[in-house]
């Protein structure tokens, strides 16, 4: 395939992806409040400026199925419907997380899945932004190792590209991984309680067949209504928060009717931007 008739191919699939996002997800970087919990009055002194005086919420964010994500059931590792025009390149997820991979089938990919399995608390950095880039590099790399890469690089075969991500969650300044313990989970989401949290996204790409390399952050907030004790204890019980950054899993049913609002792309909070996962792959193909 010429170079010419290979980007082409590729722009075409990257486009047609974009569309079928729009299609059913809104516009990133929008607010998406979602409705609030039936017994949990609002904070309005705790909304960021341009949530003060909205009369009403809008639609909640379109969220993974509750079914898999809470059975822990891993899903297809590749698209569940064939795009339009074939997929000029191989995709590898070097991640296990089960909404990463939804998320990106859900964007139509097929890919493969690969892990990385490093000791991300060996990483430590104190500003978040360049903690998740090195955690999201260290995947790379400790997959990459694994690899004969020369495997990548034969003459005329299609490009292979190496998608890795990390999140935090931080709060009042403090980064937060996934809890350790019962304790510091309750801590976690307890602070939570009609309160705020942002969330720091690092994603990489790489192209094993060029040897390049590129990577970028994505931010969110998310906002809370009270949180009961109740669902607190009942979220710990189920063990679902001790998979996630900060102990935030917003697609949770019993976490999402408690978010007031999303301020960024709640595929973003959940651990991989669509938007800017489909810029570094498009860019990394053009690398």
């Amino acid at each position: 395939m010429s170079r010419t008739k290979f980007l082409s191919s590729t722009l075409n699939l990257l486009l047609t992806g974009q569309r079928k996002m729009q299609s059913s997800h809104r516009p990133c970087n929008l607010l998406c409040p979602v409705a609030p919990y039936a017994a949990a009055a609002p904070r309005l002194q705790q909304r960021p400026p341009h949530l003060l005086g909205t009369k009403r919420l809008l639609s909640p964010p379109r969220r993974h199925s509750e079914a898999r994500l809470l059975s822990g059931m891993t899903p297809m590792a590749t698209s569940s419907s064939p795009t339009a025009n074939p997929q000029p390149f191989k995709l590898i997820l070097g991640s296990s997380s089960v909404a990463r991979k939804n998320i990106l089938n859900e964007m139509g990919f097929e890919f493969q899945v690969m892990t990385a399995d490093i000791d991300e608390r060996s990483i430590r950095r104190e500003d978040p932004d360049e903690l998740v880039m090195l955690l999201a590099e260290a995947k790379a790399d400790a997959i990459m190792s694994r690899m004969n890469i020369s495997d990548y690089q034969k003459e005329g075969d299609q490009p292979t590209l190496l998608i890795t991500s990390d999140i935090v969650v931080v709060h009042e300044g403090i980064i937060r991984e996934k809890p350790s313990s019962k304790e510091e989970a309750r801590q976690f989401l307890k602070g939570y309680s009609g309160a705020h949290v942002s969330t720091v996204g690092g994603v990489v790409v790489t192209n094993l067949t060029t040897g390049k390399k590129l990577g970028s952050l994505d931010k969110a907030e998310v906002y809370f209504h009270d949180i009961p004790d109740e669902i607190i204890e009942n979220l710990i019980d189920e063990g679902v928060v001790f998979r996630v950054a900060g102990g935030l899993l917003l697609e949770h049913p019993l976490v999402l009717p408690l978010v007031e609002a999303v301020v960024g792309s709640s595929d973003s909070v959940m651990g991989l931007s669509k938007d800017l996962a489909n810029k570094l792959i498009h860019e990394a193909l053009l690398a």
